[in-house]
Formats: structure tokens, sequence, C-alpha cells
């Protein structure tokens, strides 16, 4: 008889929790909204050494048999694993497998931070609406957390590939355009254009090398109706970089949920600005800020060509790759005008 998830992964617990018995994985629920990793949660279940029952609400991340964004499950457990019990609020890792052999794909397994909500679009409505001052608050004050960390102190240099601050602009551009070579579907003249402008106007060194959570938007976090952030979600695209990255795909007019100015749906580019800096120590350079704003729109958008690659070869048919692709590639080419004076 063919074996469920439910019970490929008891038997997995089972094998990291030797000294357990009658493990059992109940409620197994995919999580909508990832592409890069298959999300769901399931309940634990197992008696202890002690002869105590122990019940978890925990958390899988699977590599689906294609990915909108090629990335390593090892460099996201470690980007959560460096911030666990900081200032920066994320899960606790339990176990990291890159042998296929247990699940079919390699995946990490984390507890889970139950109760509260991620949706970007549920933020904008009551009772969560009367606390967008506190949200941004936070969210910048955590970025600014995210941004002045030690990638040393982290101990995150054996994970992640190193790069000099008068590199860092450099490698990123070449990879995303590297990605839309390989995956447009039809010629991008809008992205291509900014692509050309990136490389004639070159920003300055990054003030510091930091951990760039990579995805650092409004929709990656866990919010309370209270105004409170309470995890830091979806660490897939880490890496060592310049830190504005992070503040300008913040900015990302995509993610302007609310319909108008404010940046996340939360708050002015000018308010969060300032949060980011007071938080970080860091200066949000104008010039320097206006480039990654514009290469976000170029990362952005190999994201969305990527998608619609992967969904048109037929290597993933879950419905958010073609509708990220539809949804966002002409917002994204609209945003990438915007930002160049030329819309």
């Amino acid at each position: 008889m063919m074996e469920t998830l439910e019970s490929q992964l008891a038997a997995y617990i089972a094998h990291r929790l030797p000294e357990a018995r009658e493990v059992t994985v109940t409620a197994l629920a995919r999580i909508s909204g990832g592409a890069s990793r298959e999300t769901y949660r399931f309940r634990l279940s197992y008696l202890n050494a002690e002869e105590t029952r122990v019940e978890e609400p925990l958390i899988l991340r699977r590599d689906p048999p294609s990915s909108l964004i090629d990335t390593q499950r090892r460099i996201e457990f470690a980007a959560y694993r460096a911030f666990e019990g900081s200032a920066v609020p994320v899960p606790r890792m339990l176990w990291l497998e890159e042998d296929e052999a247990h699940l079919g794909h390699p995946f990490f397994i984390a507890q889970e931070i139950a109760g509260f909500e991620a949706s970007p679009m549920v933020i904008l409505a009551p009772p969560y609406a009367a606390h967008h001052a506190a949200f941004a608050e936070r969210k910048w004050t955590i970025l600014g957390e995210i941004a002045k960390a030690d990638p040393d102190q982290l101990d995150l240099m054996g994970a992640f590939e190193p790069v000099a601050a008068d590199e860092s602009w450099k490698r990123e551009l070449a990879y995303w355009e590297g990605v839309i070579d390989e995956d447009e579907l039809a010629p991008q003249p809008i992205i291509r254009a900014a692509i050309r402008w990136l490389k004639a106007n070159p920003p300055p060194p990054a003030q510091k090398i930091s951990l760039v959570h990579g995805d650092y938007r409004t929709g990656n976090f866990l919010y309370d109706a209270q105004g409170g952030i309470h995890g830091i979600l979806d660490w897939e695209m880490a890496h060592l970089g310049d830190p504005l990255e992070d503040l300008a795909w913040s900015f990302n007019p995509i993610w302007r949920w609310a319909k108008d100015e404010r940046v996340g749906g939360l708050a002015t580019r000018e308010a969060a600005v300032a949060i980011w800096e007071r938080a970080s120590g860091l200066k949000a350079d104008p010039v320097a800020l206006r480039w990654w704003e514009i290469f976000n729109c170029v990362k952005g958008q190999g994201i969305w060509v990527s998608s619609a690659k992967a969904w048109a070869d037929g290597e993933n048919r879950d419905p958010i790759l073609i509708y990220s692709a539809w949804l966002m590639g002409n917002a994204q080419d609209r945003a990438a005008l915007h930002l160049m004076g030329r819309l």
C-alpha cells in the first residue's frame, strides 16, 4: 500500500526522536501562497520518555517538483536559525533533511507560530486597519534589526556566499538578468531598458554587508489585531548583500496593496525610511535606494517570467505560478517605468 505523507512524516520524526513512542501526524493541510516551497501545517503527537503525551503544531517546508525561484533549503534553514531568540521574530527550526528518500524531496520542519494572520489583504480591513502605524513601526524596525546584524556573529559565513561591498550590486544584477535570459517566453523591452540603466548608473558600495532577507514585504510576516508582528517568514531568497536591497524591495509599487501611496499598504515611504534608519543605524542614501528600487523591478520580473516558464513547460502546475505571472508582470513593468521617470 502506498504510504501517505502523514505516515512518511510520522516515520521520519520517529527516526529523529528515538525515545518517542506512538508517533502520529494528523491534520496535515497545505498552506496556499508560496511557489518555491510546498508548505504544510500538521499536528504531531507522541509519548515522550516520561510517558507524557506531547502535542505540537508544526510546519513542513518541502521542495516542490519545480520551483518559482531556484533556492536552497539549507540557506533558508540557516537564516531562520541565525535569528532564533533575537529581536527578529522567527519560528524555531527543528530538522533539516536533504536526503530525498524520506519525503521525495528535501525539506525542513519547524514549530508553527499559531494564531496569527499573514494575508496582505486582511491587514487592510478592520480590526487591523486601525493599527497600520504600529505595524509599520514594527515592520521596518525588524528590517533595521536584520540590516544591522553582523553576519559573522550570526555564524552565517559558512552557509552563505561572501560578497564585497562594491560587488553586491553586480552579483545580484547579473543573477537576475541571467534568470530573465533563460526563462523569458516573450521579449521584455521595459526590463531590458531598466537593466541598461542600472549598468550605466551603478550605486555606491554597500555601507555594510548584511544578511538580506530577499522577500521582505507585507504578506511575509505574521501579525495580530493590535499592531504586533510575531514571525518573519519566507527566507528562501536570503543572501549576503547590501541591506538597501531589502528596504527597496519593501517599497516595490506592486506591494502597495491599499492602491495608494503607502508602501506595503502601511505607511508613507518617508516614514518607513525614518523607522529603518533609526533601527539600523544606517543611512538610506537616496541615490543608492533608487538604484535598488529599479533593480527590484528587474528581480521581480525575473520571478514572474520564471513562474510563467515553469507553468508553460509543465514542470509545475500549481495555479499560483501562472496567476503570479499574469497578475504581476504588467504591474512590474509599470513600476519600472515610473521609477525611471518614463510613466
